[in-house]
């Protein structure tokens, strides 16, 4: 089996931190949708500004709210306003790896999905595998 990026959400802004809270990362279910990532869903966070690497699951927010809040231990690496990327992964056999297309949302200051892209894994004229980013609107 191989480990491979589920889906990502890229460039989407911290809009809070809640030390107190229990733990995880609360997310707007509509973009957790496009990229498919699912509620109680670990993921991993990179957070562009400080350089911070975390692992946490994932809890959906109120739909539309175009929220991203770092909860629980999670909040001391982020700060509001800062640029994140949250993955999921999958475990696939690697002769499944040309069928699986990642969703890939890339995003506005606001949090407003900008592109919606896709990772696609094909080959070349000799075989060969090849990656590309392709757009999905």
């Amino acid at each position: 089996m191989r480990k491979i990026v589920g889906g990502k959400l890229h460039g989407i802004r911290v809009t809070g931190a809640d030390l107190e809270y229990h733990g995880s990362i609360t997310l707007d279910p509509d973009h957790c949708e496009a990229a498919g990532i699912l509620p109680m869903e670990f993921v991993e966070i990179w957070n562009k500004n400080s350089g911070a690497r975390i692992s946490t699951y994932v809890i959906y927010g109120e739909r539309g709210s175009r929220c991203c809040i770092l909860n629980g231990a999670a909040a001391r690496t982020c700060q509001r306003g800062d640029e994140v990327i949250i993955a999921n992964s999958m475990y696939i056999n690697e002769n499944e790896l040309e069928s699986v297309k990642p969703a890939v949302l890339t995003f506005n200051p606001d949090n407003s999905i900008n592109e919606r892209l896709g990772y696609s894994v094909g080959r070349d004229e000799q075989g060969r595998l090849k990656f590309d980013i392709v757009r999905l609107d």
